[in-house]
């Protein structure tokens, strides 16, 4: 595989709603680039609904709502990424001021061991599987992303049904991954049975000017509907995909997913850090919030 194509990551579930790990290769398509013209999100149904909010308030320090948000644990083999995502606070806390931020270190205090060896990195992933579930609606995350080559952070989506299906047969929608070595981009992708690997169906999106999107926040959605996923940033539109999208191939999308905050350090797609890296590196979620469409 070439530095183009990602591969999705695999964790350790601990959730009593999936019967096996939620694992994923995954991948964005080589010829993914930047985003057309902007045009505005559909507007907001007066009718809409909230289903889930996160706003992450509470003291600096503390750990996120267990009510809502769930803990992962382990490495990740089949991304080859070099972190161990680790429980409770260590890596993933409140900061008193309404954020969550996950944190990447070059430690290893917990001495944890890795597919490689002993980790050279920690970092957390964060899932709502058993927790919250939703079929269609308007999805998004406001965040600044870390920088630095190695870096990966994702917002992103698996179909409940993994652990008796598998993956990707679930089906996966990534409303955003960034990879270091592309500051001023985002991707965002649908995986499915036969188009998944480097054969997922998606497209990025490019700031202008030369920004980067560690420079400040910015809102990731996707808006989901039947047979439809339209992603955005910022209230900008930049890809809509459809079953006619997929060349005769199964749509997974008309059921409960779930929701995945996570920070990996290195792999096959971003390539793992080097001496230009700095650590430790965040990624600051401000908040996540779900509403039906009506």
């Amino acid at each position: 595989m070439t530095v183009h194509t990602s591969w999705r990551r695999r964790a350790a579930l601990s959730t009593v709603a999936l019967a096996c790990c939620a694992s994923a290769l995954a991948g964005l398509p080589s010829g993914a680039s930047a985003a057309p013209s902007p045009a505005k999100t559909p507007s907001k149904s007066a009718a809409a609904a909230a289903t889930f909010t996160d706003d992450f308030n509470g003291p600096a320090g503390s750990a996120v709502d267990g009510g809502k948000w769930q803990i992962e644990t382990g490495d990740n083999v089949n991304n080859h990424e070099r972190q161990y995502y680790t429980s409770g606070n260590n890596n993933a806390a409140l900061d008193g001021q309404g954020n969550l931020v996950i944190t990447a270190r070059k430690e290893n205090p917990g001495n944890y061991q890795c597919w490689y060896g002993r980790c050279e990195y920690t970092s957390a992933r964060l899932n709502t599987a058993g927790k919250f579930t939703q079929t269609y609606g308007h999805v998004e995350a406001r965040m600044k992303v870390p920088r630095g080559q190695g870096m990966w952070p994702a917002f992103w989506m698996l179909g409940a049904d993994i652990g008796s299906v598998g993956w990707p047969q679930s089906g996966e929608i990534d409303v955003m991954e960034n990879v270091g070595f592309e500051p001023s981009t985002v991707h965002g992708t649908l995986h499915g049975p036969g188009y998944s690997g480097s054969g997922g169906i998606g497209a990025g999106y490019t700031l202008p000017g030369g920004e980067a999107f560690a420079d400040k926040f910015h809102t990731f959605a996707v808006d989901w509907s039947p047979n439809k996923v339209t992603w955005s940033v910022d209230g900008n539109v930049y890809q809509t995909r459809t079953p006619a999208d997929l060349g005769g191939k199964q749509w997974v999308f008309d059921k409960p997913f779930f929701l995945i905050l996570n920070l990996a350090v290195g792999g096959y797609w971003p390539g793992d850090p080097d001496g230009s890296t700095t650590f430790p590196q965040q990624l600051v979620v401000d908040y996540v919030r779900v509403r039906t469409n009506s």
